[in-house]
């Protein structure tokens, strides 16, 4: 079994202060074998934001996965946006915008979808996607397949537009091919899971979409502050939401959804 923790929309330059802290000690106490960060470490993608953010990657002891979100990306120094779009990122936070995680029962792949362009909403291109199916090609069948994005595949319950990930459909195709099971996302704060089979329609494929709140900012959208804890094995996914109680200062079990696997991919079990 392989334990996750997925977190999202750190947004350093506008966090709730009071939570970093209880915020490792829950990471530290769940003993995860990888954390995922789903994007947007920072706020306006300033040195001292990246900075700080860095400091809580590096506090968390365990092996990691980090992609960018459209706030680490500049907005108003449009110099800095197109032309030196991730510098601070790749200089502050990690100099590999795609990276990939494997072990004897999962493997994941990060793909960045942050653009200087499209600022707020996110793609995918074709290479991304190439490099995805030359990744996936040699890991064993037996394992748990993740992506990691910041832009999502669907839209959390509540989340306004309908605007999810550019080229999503072309993506889809392609992870199918894949067989991914499982695609991690923020960038709406909104926590929730769904299948890709309400959205697309692809034949004999339905991976799960797992969406995070936003972890420590105080951008909330209607939901509280909020992480994933996801636990993973060859025939169940269990996945667990965690909302931060102020009242408390921790992080307390707000819900959990089992899946098993299906011919199709993963059913509520």
């Amino acid at each position: 079994m392989r334990t996750l923790i997925h977190l999202s929309d750190l947004h350093f330059g506008r966090i709730d202060p009071a939570i970093p802290e209880p915020l490792l000690q829950f990471i530290r106490a769940a003993k995860p074998d990888l954390v995922a960060i789903s994007g947007d470490l920072t706020q306006r993608a300033r040195t001292a934001e990246f900075m700080a953010a860095r400091k809580f990657v590096d506090a968390i002891p365990f092996p990691k996965i980090v992609v960018p979100g459209n706030h680490d990306v500049p907005l108003h120094n449009l110099f800095s946006r197109f032309f030196r779009r991730l510098d601070r990122y790749q200089r502050i936070i990690s100099a590999d915008l795609e990276p990939f995680y494997i072990d004897s029962e999962i493997a994941v792949a990060g793909i960045n979808t942050a653009r200087a362009l499209t600022w707020k909403n996110g793609r995918i291109n074709r290479q991304q996607l190439q490099q995805l199916l030359s990744r996936f090609a040699t890991v064993p069948p037996t394992h748990a397949r993740i992506v990691v994005t910041h832009h999502p595949f669907d839209l959390p319950p509540g989340a306004k537009g309908d605007r999810v990930v550019g080229r999503s459909k072309l993506a889809m195709r392609m992870l199918a091919q894949c067989r991914v099971d499982m695609l991690l996302a923020g960038h709406f704060h909104l926590g929730a899971i769904s299948q890709t089979a309400t959205r697309y329609n692809i034949d004999n494929y339905s991976p799960l979409i797992v969406a995070s709140g936003t972890s420590t900012s105080t951008r909330w959208r209607g939901q509280p502050n909020s992480l994933n804890l996801i636990r993973i094995n060859e025939s169940s996914i269990s996945i667990s939401q965690y909302r931060w109680g102020s009242e408390r200062s921790l992080f307390d079990l707000f819900s959990t959804e089992t899946f098993v696997r299906a011919e199709n991919g993963w059913v509520r079990a």
